[in-house]
């Protein structure tokens, strides 16, 4: 083996680990006893990021916590769409925070990237939106009439600030060793689709203004919709995510289809490198948890059922009792007040 080889394959090797960890920046969500990051010196301290995060820290101090409520709310969205699934989400304490799972480029991956992406934009604009930051605030181009009739009013989202602060502090570690390699690649492009989840589901929403309560005239304003529906729409594309490999287009190197015969990816589309693993046994070497003690349902056939979620392992079965209230009655003037039930119900935990 020739030392050019060997030098070559140690910096593939070096870029391939670099953007395979460039969600480190996630860890963020994990410093809300911090309290508000308000001064630079916060931002050299701050852990998973690279020196450039570290500079737009400083340059935009009052858009950080912003950042971090974006990650928290990246993965709490992530917990909730995979929680019935084999991998759902767990982190750790450790860089990364989805342990070794987003290193490598499966499905899984191409998911946090996404949603992790769509946090940030969802946050910063929500922020400008509310008035938080001095930087930003509502949409002003959106203005005028209609030719539905409305007039357009009210505090538009600044969604175009929020993903374009977005694209910069996160696709800032692919960009800074430059965009070449295949993971790189699939990130960048996981990354905009996260943002796109956002910007085709824009709403329209409106206030009637008139005598009693007539429609007269009503004023109308853009709106970012629900994070729990970006949620719903990234799901949606990582159970159709496309296998793909890298290709070069003229001097450009682009993803492409591993398989032939499948159309052609959209900016919309999540796309994944590797096959995931079925994350049935605990392997920390490649961050799986594994399904042991996950509780699984006995009547379902889907994936959250036992006898897939325990991957033919066998389950426990064991009886608790829990406590509701029940028989609730409204007590003039004004509160509810119930009664405790107990009732006993059957737990499945896998083996």
């Amino acid at each position: 083996m020739s030392p050019e080889y060997s030098l070559r394959s140690l910096l593939l090797i070096i870029l391939a680990t670099f953007s395979a960890n460039a969600s480190n920046w996630l860890y963020l969500a994990k410093l809300s006893s911090v309290g508000s990051i308000s001064e630079e010196e916060t931002c050299e301290k701050l852990k998973g990021l690279i020196q450039r995060q570290v500079q737009m820290c400083k340059r935009n101090l009052e858009v950080m916590d912003s950042v971090r409520r974006g990650a928290q709310l990246a993965i709490e969205e992530c917990q909730y769409q995979f929680r019935n699934r084999r991998w759902n989400c767990s982190t750790l304490d450790t860089l990364p925070v989805f342990g070794k799972v987003v290193t490598q480029g499966t499905r899984e991956a191409a998911f946090v990237y996404a949603i992790s992406s769509a946090g940030v934009a969802f946050a910063v604009t929500r922020a400008c939106s509310s008035g938080e930051l001095d930087k930003c605030g509502c949409d002003r181009t959106v203005q005028g009439g209609s030719p539905q009739g409305f007039q357009w009013s009210g505090c538009s989202d600044n969604i175009a600030y929020g993903v374009a602060f977005s694209q910069s502090f996160i696709d800032i570690r692919e960009r800074s060793k430059g965009a070449s390699s295949n993971r790189a690649l699939m990130n960048l492009h996981n990354n905009e689709a996260g943002r796109k989840a956002i910007l085709n589901n824009m709403r329209v929403e409106c206030k009637c203004h008139g005598v009693s309560g007539s429609c007269e005239f009503k004023t109308c304003w853009k709106a970012m919709p629900p994070f729990r529906k970006v949620g719903n729409v990234l799901k949606e594309k990582f159970d159709g995510a496309t296998e793909v490999e890298q290709s070069e287009i003229g001097s450009t190197k682009v993803l492409v289809p591993k398989n032939s015969q499948f159309k052609p990816h959209t900016d919309e589309d999540l796309v994944y490198l590797d096959s995931s693993p079925d994350f049935c046994d605990h392997d920390l070497k490649n961050g799986v948890l594994g399904t042991s003690g996950r509780q699984c349902n006995k009547t379902s056939k889907a994936i959250d059922g036992c006898e897939l979620m325990c991957c033919g392992r066998g389950f426990h079965t064991d009886e608790v009792e829990v406590v509701e209230r029940c028989s609730c009655k409204f007590h003039w003037c004004c509160s509810v007040k119930c009664k405790p039930c107990h009732r006993v119900v059957e737990i499945h935990t896998c083996r």
